[in-house]
């Protein structure tokens, strides 16, 4: 199906990111789980299991632009929470998420509760778990297709979906793996006599290292490989030093095709603000086009047996 655009940029968008221009086509791609870069610092994003794992309660505020200033590029916005529950035995979380492209967008929220074995005195088992909503949403007035009649690109679209997902993280102070399916529920729709696919399950292995360089300097490399049906296979590698248990910098790439860089600060031990810079590479139109993303993070101890500290939250 082709879409008429007025100019070469909005063509190459409709064609890459417009999911809901094509949702009722017959070979539609389902939708992806929203991009984060900054998950190493709070991997509750991605991982229910890392509900509490931080011993306090933590808020965070996350907004992502990819190719920025690429009109319909994605856009995110992640707010979530969790907290450390009965003697950090067990926790809960809720997180909200928007996550918008082209003319399509995703609402979803959820609530998350995890529970922890302690395999020896420093290693930690935590098993997760998640449910919630998410909401699809297609505004057909933000395209603009050759047929001005045709039935596909006619009206809006919104379907509410059951969500469910779960995860598993072994760490202890040094090292950290989770493995974690946050949506488990393929999702899909029926209309006009065609099948859609709104989502297909994503599956996430997160591994890191904490290297103590010195008293004040950490190393702390990390991979992230994600895997979908129907898509290549996605790998993260990052790499930071932390001074003083308050600064961070690192570099980080995304399938070797990606480039960033990525910085974060810890103010009174308790408020957290996180900035990362990508460039993508390659001959495509959006590699003219930077993508921006900023966390915002505050932990505090709400009860006596919570820690302010934690070299994973950070």
């Amino acid at each position: 199906m082709i879409i008429a655009t007025p100019s070469p940029i909005k063509s190459r968008i409709a064609l890459l990111v417009l999911l809901g221009a094509t949702l009722f086509s017959q070979n539609i791609c389902a939708q992806q789980d929203p991009l984060y870069s900054q998950y190493i610092s709070n991997p509750f994003v991605i991982n229910p299991a890392y509900a509490g794992l931080t011993n306090n309660l933590n808020f965070s505020l996350n907004y992502r632009n990819q190719w920025a200033g690429f009109e319909g590029s994605p856009k995110t916005i992640n707010f979530n929470g969790h907290i450390s529950l009965r003697n950090n035995q067990m926790g809960t979380g809720l997180m909200v998420v928007s996550d918008q492209i082209g003319n399509s967008k995703i609402t979803e929220i959820f609530g998350s509760y995890s529970y922890r074995i302690n395999l020896t005195d420093d290693k930690i088992l935590s098993f997760g778990l998640q449910a919630g909503m998410a909401n699809y949403q297609i505004d057909n007035s933000k395209v603009n297709p050759f047929h001005k009649d045709d039935d596909l690109f006619l009206g809006n679209f919104s379907e509410t979906k059951p969500s469910f997902g779960f995860g598993a993280i072994l760490k202890n102070d040094k090292f950290m793996v989770g493995l974690s399916v946050p949506r488990m529920l393929r999702s899909t729709l029926e209309t006009q006599g065609q099948q859609a696919t709104l989502y297909t399950q994503h599956y996430y292995l997160l591994g890191s290292y904490l290297f103590f360089v010195s008293e004040h300097v950490r190393f702390k490399p990390a991979t992230m490989i994600k895997m979908v049906s129907g898509a290549p296979l996605s790998v993260d590698l990052n790499a930071s030093f932390i001074l003083h248990e308050n600064y961070q910098a690192g570099l980080l790439t995304r399938n070797f095709n990606t480039y960033g860089l990525f910085l974060q600060a810890l103010f009174k031990d308790s408020f957290r603000i996180g900035y990362v810079f990508e460039v993508p590479t390659g001959s495509t139109a959006i590699t003219s086009f930077s993508t921006h993303e900023i966390c915002i993070g505050y932990r505090i101890s709400a009860f006596t047996f919570h820690s302010k500290s934690s070299v994973f939250s950070f």
